[in-house]
């Protein structure tokens, strides 16, 4: 994993984890989507971070550890802005309530970003060279 992405973990965000899952003689990507709830002993080897999501009416946990060669990738979907380092708060609230609690995307893309820095370097070397 990147730790560019390891650093964007964090409660609140919405992510989705595609695991790798052994079903029979196939493999295949199982994904997980949810919120995370907290994270564990920081970045060091034995950190784990643990996603929620309300499936039909009933919530499922899952507790993922950071390092695990069984993850093949990690989507971070939106970052919301929290006030709290460990969210179990959420557990008793409501899917609806609890988005409610989380406020606003404070994330931007990316790639917009990166796009940006490209344009800019750019119009700094069409100044030098003119």
């Amino acid at each position: 994993m990147e730790q560019s992405i390891l650093d964007k973990i964090v409660p609140g965000a919405t992510i989705r984890v595609y695991e790798k899952t052994k079903e029979g003689g196939k493999k295949r990507a199982s994904i997980f989507e949810g919120t995370v709830l907290g994270r564990k002993h920081g970045s060091e080897i034995g950190a784990t971070f643990t996603v929620r999501r309300v499936s039909q009416g009933v919530g499922m946990e899952k507790i993922f550890p950071l390092h695990s060669p069984n993850i093949e990738k990690i989507e971070i979907t939106r970052t919301p802005k929290v006030r709290r380092a460990k969210l179990y708060y959420l557990r008793e609230e409501s899917a609806k309530e609890a988005r409610k609690k989380l406020k606003k995307e404070i994330t931007k893309t990316e790639t917009a970003n990166e796009i940006k820095e490209i344009e800019t370097a750019g119009d700094e070397e069409i100044k030098e060279n003119a």
